[in-house]
């Protein structure tokens, strides 16, 4: 004997649910949508790529490409660049790590005015930073001159190793490297493992080092990743204070030989895809190595 109320209960359970068309629908505008997505940024590439390596009495040629270790000021303008990403990323991280495990862990209530902070960079354009930044390093000669201030500010200078550009650069990696850093420690019970090394007798150094880093790894590749790209990039801070760095240098090359800046410029590019890509393979790895 069957229960009415239970025979239908049971009925509309067996029942399929329907599926909007709609969302199918939807779903077939996501490969033409990724196809023009995709041709917008390969063919410029492509038609780069092509200059380069096109020999102007027909044929083709990879001498824009094999020239490049022996071009004239490659290799110092790239170092010098290198070693500016290098310096503002420990620069940066040194600020901004502690900053943001402070604020989460003591200072909720400044979290608001720090992210003000942090987008100043943003708000400021680039070009009054500069200007503003070689006003001040025109005060040296004229104000401070045999003072230690003014060696201070010459040694900034220095051309080999401008010191005033990662200052700079610093200051404009903040919004980036804040952001990175922030979403990482809203991911993690960060206050549960440093109590927990707190209480196992480990300094504050040393739980930044060794249980801070590990857990944020992510979001610290992340914000280096942006930081390298962000110098490797500038261009306008390091031309208007006169310095020599990897941009400007492809710019001043562009005039004498175009399909070797073209080239060094794709190649840069490439590098940057194998970095970020390099960052995706690591975030992928630690889940595996989490659940292992």
């Amino acid at each position: 004997m069957s229960v009415p109320g239970i025979a239908s209960a049971g009925s509309a359970l067996s029942q399929p649910t329907p599926v909007r068309g709609g969302r199918r629908r939807g779903g077939a505008w996501r490969w033409p949508v990724l196809v023009v997505l995709g041709l917008y940024f390969v063919v410029p590439i492509a038609a780069s790529f092509w200059f380069t390596i096109r020999r102007p009495g027909g044929g083709v040629t990879a001498r824009a490409y094999t020239g490049i270790p022996g071009a004239q000021g490659f290799a110092d303008a790239f170092t010098r660049s290198l070693l500016l990403a290098l310096l503002t990323v420990v620069l940066t991280l040194a600020l901004m790590v502690p900053t943001v495990v402070l604020v989460e862990l003591r200072l909720r209530r400044l979290r608001t005015t720090v992210e003000l902070l942090t987008l100043l960079p943003l708000v400021l354009p680039p070009i009054a930073l500069v200007v503003g930044v070689r006003s001040v390093l025109a005060w040296a000669p004229d104000y401070f001159l045999n003072t230690p201030i003014a060696t201070v500010m010459f040694a900034l200078q220095e051309p080999g190793l401008p010191w005033i550009l990662v200052l700079v650069y610093g200051v404009l990696a903040l919004p980036f490297v804040y952001r990175a850093l922030d979403a990482g420690v809203r991911g993690v019970d960060l206050r549960t493992l440093t109590e927990a090394a707190r209480g196992l007798g480990a300094s504050w150094p040393r739980v930044l080092v060794t249980v801070v880093l590990p857990v944020l790894r992510t979001s610290v590749l992340n914000a280096a990743f942006l930081t390298v790209a962000l110098v490797l990039g500038e261009f306008t801070v390091a031309n208007i204070l006169g310095f020599t760095t990897f941009p400007t240098w492809i710019v001043q090359i562009a005039g004498a030989d175009p399909q070797l800046s073209v080239s060094v410029s794709i190649l840069s590019l490439a590098v940057t895809w194998v970095l970020l890509l390099l960052i995706s393979a690591l975030d992928r790895r630690r889940p595996a190595e989490e659940d292992s």
